[in-house]
């Protein structure tokens, strides 16, 4: 079970996750989203999603490293990408580590579909057919 993190932009140091996304704002990074799975008060989220629309600015794999975070998803030209920290960074990796049963290829084609709540149908559609 995937738990989402509500993590707030605040303006002093809060505790658990909400000091991740502080600490990435101080560092110039917020996530477009960020997941815990399993337990969700953590000191900082299992994976964040960051959806690149054009190219240029911070590294932003260099700060989640700083950061911690085990698995950064990157939505990129219609593609999901998966990058595992490691002991020399982030590592591209095939699938989820975290969620290795996800079909991120069939996450991606739904999501490349214009309208979200027909994407969100499809792919519950998709979800059903396979159980």
């Amino acid at each position: 079970m995937v738990a989402v993190a509500p993590l707030p932009a605040p303006s002093t140091p809060p505790s658990g996750q909400g000091e991740q996304r502080f600490k990435a704002r101080q560092r110039g990074l917020e996530p477009d989203e960020c997941y815990c799975v399993g337990k969700v008060n953590k000191k900082r989220p299992d994976i964040a999603i960051e959806v690149f629309i054009t190219s240029g600015g911070i590294d932003k794999l260099d700060v989640y490293r700083g950061l911690g975070v085990p698995e950064v998803w990157i939505w990129k030209d219609g593609r999901i990408s998966v990058h595992r920290l490691g002991e020399g960074g982030y590592e591209p990796i095939e699938r989820s580590g975290m969620l290795p049963e996800l079909d991120l290829d069939e996450l991606a084609e739904c999501a490349r579909i214009p309208d979200q709540a027909d994407a969100v149908d499809a792919y519950w559609a998709r979800l059903n057919r396979g159980r």
